[in-house]
């Protein structure tokens, strides 16, 4: 009988130690998710935050001032642009291509 007993209170000191470890590692993992929740809220809100920012900086009127300003450009007028002719070698190395592409929708 005391065999039994004593085979007993190992079997619930076993158990309890397990027990404890269990809710030890149960706590453990609690913690650990909710940080990363927090975590995915911060990056989810950093996300929204950089959105905005790119829309903010992606507007036409800043990107044209950056234009000016940075990159020296100006609008484009009549007079001011330049028109380019064809030389007469280059007409004729596009007529070949322009009459094979008319050929092929016939």
């Amino acid at each position: 009988m005391a065999r039994l007993n004593l085979m007993l209170l190992l079997a619930v000191l076993v158990s309890a130690m397990y027990l404890v470890h269990t809710q030890y590692q149960s706590r453990r993992l609690f913690t650990e998710l909710d940080r990363a929740v927090a975590e995915a809220r911060r990056l989810d809100t950093e996300h929204q935050r950089l959105q905005v920012e790119k829309r903010a900086q992606a507007t036409p009127l800043r990107v044209e001032k950056l234009a000016r300003a940075q990159l020296n450009m100006r609008t484009a007028t009549p007079a001011i642009t330049q028109y380019v002719s064809d030389p007469a070698g280059a007409v004729e190395a596009t007529t070949p291509n322009r009459q094979a592409g008319a050929e092929g929708a016939r």
